[in-house]
């Protein structure tokens, strides 16, 4: 039976939670993957380009296209790393700070919507074996 392969079963789960999360970020311009982009690159300590590809799982020409289109929405900016010009560092704006701390409060309603149908318990142990699986 199809419909009960964990294949089929998560990617019919992601594609429910995009339903979810896509119209979320809408109001602040921004999709998923540069929601994700913008999360990585807001953590306290700069990263380079090459960094935040890494903790992403994307290779660097994905990475240098996601940069530059949240640097045309002035969300990110690029600056020499400083112990290697070879590098740019790359952070939010404080535009893109806001816009981080927006979308992840829309990020987190829309989760909780997704999780609305399973009790609260099991809601956090599906982050918890989700997350010991990744």
């Amino acid at each position: 039976m199809p419909t009960r392969r964990l294949g089929y079963l998560l990617k019919h789960a992601n594609l429910r939670l995009a339903e979810l999360t896509g119209p979320a970020l809408e109001p602040y311009g921004i999709d998923g993957r540069e929601f994700a982009v913008l999360s990585v690159l807001g953590t306290p300590e700069p990263l380079s380009q090459q960094e935040a590809a890494q903790r992403l799982g994307i290779d660097r020409s994905t990475m240098v296209a996601m940069v530059d289109a949240l640097e045309r929405k002035e969300l990110v900016g690029r600056r020499p790393h400083p112990g290697d010009r070879r590098k740019n560092m790359v952070e939010p704006t404080e535009h893109g700070r806001d816009v981080l701390e927006k979308g992840a409060r829309a990020m987190d309603a829309a989760e909780e919507a997704f999780l609305a149908a399973l009790p609260a318990d099991d809601a956090r142990l599906l982050r918890e074996l989700l997350d010991r699986l990744v």
